[in-house]
């Protein structure tokens, strides 16, 4: 009996060892589960991190003044000529002025024989002509008005003579044009404006005089820039694109707020809002918008006809480089659409070049149209979760790769509004945004006007200078349009 209850005693430690056995092995399976997600964890974000890392202005949308020092480039192919001017290429010299134009002349008579020491007599019809362009010491003008006041003899009133409107401001039309036009077009702050003012004009002005003149001139500005929107909402082609900014603070920080780009081929119109939605590019669009428009992939453009729309090729470049350097599946399809990409600008730029008819560009197109198709439905299908992602996301937009295609004269980037907003983002990074929506409004509306000018070779001071004139004056303003008509592309090839 003492020994059936001895074996029945070690059958139930044994039993209570091998229960704690199970449950010590039940707890490091939990454990060893739990290390196996956190090693995937950490194993997704060192790629990440390492993706990021590879990440630079030639595979993404990051800008490259964000690239590190010595971010490699895509290597130009040597054309084996030297540097500088190419043999045949036309010169570059200075233009004479006409003589009604030039006010001092010196004639340069010789009066001996540089050979024999003969005297010389005559003089040269037609003599070589040098010029040397100076400007004279520069000064303000000043106008003194003397507001007299006379007592009327009959009724004893004081009479006293006023200052005319437009001259109420201490500031003539041309001083406070130019103010502004040293921060429109050349991004100066308002200090560098009155210290610049200074040392120029000997115009002495407080920082305070030179906000002041900016109010004024945003408001004179405002009709000519909401024609200039008009006449871009009516144009048959338009680039867009729009860029990080700042507006005001927000709990000691700057606030967040966009600066947009509307461009036609002549007119330029900017536009800074707190907002980067399609609300804002229904406003500067028109709702009933019906022209061709070029923009990257941002969804505040969706709402457009996808058949009047034309997608960034620079951009679709940039995420094909993606595809190639995280490697893989993806790598290897990105390389084939990178060589469709390269094969296609070729034509393109022949058909510019007056090379390759446009029949024959159209022609060779719809190959390279179902080539991209195919290698992107296999990329959304079969590549690395990133790149199949990206593949899906260019996918929804496939028609509006090819619009340029069929319409002469619209490119298939949007490098033309990139190079319209270039200005106003190096004026964003030395001036770090604007303190107001008063400040807003003049940025968009000079940036719209001296952009707008360059295009069409307009004269900006004398603009601005007319404009202001114009305002204080309570008459009309100058017009920001062209005065040729824009160049209209053609609806059908």
């Amino acid at each position: 009996m003492v020994e059936v209850d001895d074996r029945d005693a070690r059958i139930a430690q044994l039993e209570k060892r091998l229960e704690a056995a199970l449950e010590r092995i039940a707890q490091l399976e939990e454990e060893n589960e739990r290390l196996r997600e956190e090693n995937r964890q950490l194993r997704e974000e060192n790629r990440q991190l390492k993706e990021r890392l590879g990440l630079n202005s030639s595979n993404s949308s990051k800008p490259p003044s964000s690239d590190a020092p010595g971010t490699a480039r895509q290597p130009k192919k040597p054309t084996g000529r030297r540097p500088g001017g190419q043999p045949g290429h036309k010169k570059h010299e200075r233009a004479l002025l006409p003589p009604e134009q030039v006010q001092h002349v010196v004639e340069l008579v010789p009066g001996e024989c540089r050979g024999c020491k003969r005297r010389l007599h005559g003089q040269d019809s037609a003599p070589r002509r040098h010029q040397v362009v100076e400007v004279p010491p520069l000064s303000a003008i000043v106008t003194e008005y003397r507001c007299h006041a006379l007592q009327c003899p009959d009724c004893g009133v004081v009479t006293r003579g006023e200052v005319p409107a437009h001259a109420r401001s201490a500031f003539g039309d041309r001083l406070a044009a130019l103010a502004s036009l040293l921060v429109g077009k050349y991004r100066l702050s308002k200090r560098l404006v009155k210290d610049a003012l200074s040392d120029m004009l000997g115009v002495e002005l407080s920082v305070g005089s030179v906000s002041n003149l900016e109010g004024e001139m945003s408001q004179a500005l405002a009709p000519a820039t909401a024609e200039a929107l008009a006449s871009v909402r009516d144009s048959e082609a338009v680039n867009a694109d729009e860029t990080g900014f700042a507006q005001g603070r927000e709990g000691g920080r700057s606030a967040r707020a966009w600066l947009w780009v509307v461009a036609s081929a002549l007119v330029v119109v900017f536009h800074i809002a707190t907002s980067r939605g399609g609300k804002v590019a229904r406003h500067l669009l028109g709702e009933d918008f019906a022209g061709f428009l070029t923009t990257d992939r941002w969804s505040a453009y969706a709402w457009v006809d996808a058949g009047l729309r034309q997608l960034c090729w620079a951009h679709l470049t940039r995420d094909f480089q993606g595809f190639i350097d995280r490697g893989g599946r993806g790598g290897r399809i990105g390389r084939e659409l990178m060589r469709e990409r390269n094969r296609f600008f070729k034509w393109y730029h022949r058909v510019r070049e007056g090379t390759l008819s446009r029949e024959h560009f159209e022609k060779r197109m719809r190959g390279v149209e179902r080539r991209v198709g195919q290698l992107l439905r296999e990329a959304a299908l079969r590549a690395e979760k990133k790149t199949a992602g990206m593949a899906r996301e260019i996918l929804q937009w496939e028609k509006c790769l090819w619009t340029f295609v069929d319409v002469p004269g619209l490119e298939p980037t949007n490098n033309f509004g990139e190079r319209c907003i270039r200005h106003a983002v190096m004026y964003r990074k030395t001036s770090f945004g604007t303190q107001s929506e008063e400040g807003s409004r003049f940025v968009e509306r000079i940036f719209t006007a001296t952009t707008t000018l360059k295009l069409q070779g307009r004269d900006v001071l004398a603009f601005l200078t007319e404009t202001l004139a114009a305002h204080r004056r309570g008459l009309l303003g100058p017009s920001l349009l062209p005065t040729a008509p824009e160049p209209q592309l053609p609806l059908t090839a």
